[in-house]
């Protein structure tokens, strides 16, 4: 790759990185919201996810041939999906074949450059806003791919991060 070209993505990565932050900022005033409220921002969020998600599933997956079940579409959201956007594969996945996938990230790229000078509990709390616009990602790409799901996240600081996906019948 140019030097050109890494430093065009450098910018790109960092206005990204940005905008996110910003974007969670907006939806999560925390201090003038009631529960009602922030539980809809968080939706809000969460849905702008699942659009960008979609988005991306439409354009990673035009040439190639259709997935033949549940599990080749979570093999690839964890190898080329996950590479795509974090330039990594996820670091594990577990499932117990009845339709619940466990994807671990053990370093999360959005939460790098997040810190925290309070315990643990407290990071967790500060981040958790940050997983609404992620899952709602991997919901998108998941439903753009045929598959009906639930996307749940939890964090492990400092950067452990945890989605668990339970697909839905339709």
């Amino acid at each position: 790759m140019s030097l050109y070209k890494q430093d065009k993505r450098q910018v790109c990565e960092s206005c990204f990185d940005y905008i996110f932050i910003e974007m969670v900022h907006y939806f999560n005033d925390i201090d003038n919201s009631t529960d009602k409220e922030k539980e809809l921002k968080s939706s809000k969020l969460e849905q702008m996810g699942y659009l960008t998600g979609q988005s991306l599933a439409e354009r990673l997956t035009g040439d190639r041939s259709r997935f033949t079940d549940n599990l080749d579409v979570i093999k690839f959201v964890c190898k080329d999906f996950w590479s795509t956007i974090f330039k990594k594969q996820v670091d594990n996945l577990k499932t117990n074949h009845k339709g619940t996938y466990v994807l671990t990230d053990n370093n999360f790229k959005w939460f790098s450059k997040m810190s925290s000078n309070s315990g643990q509990e407290d990071f967790k709390k500060e981040v958790l806003p940050y997983l609404s616009f992620p899952c709602g990602i991997i919901r998108g790409v998941l439903s753009n791919l045929g598959i009906n799901c639930t996307v749940l996240a939890d964090v492990n600081p400092p950067n452990q991060c945890i989605f668990q996906i339970k697909t839905v019948k339709s």
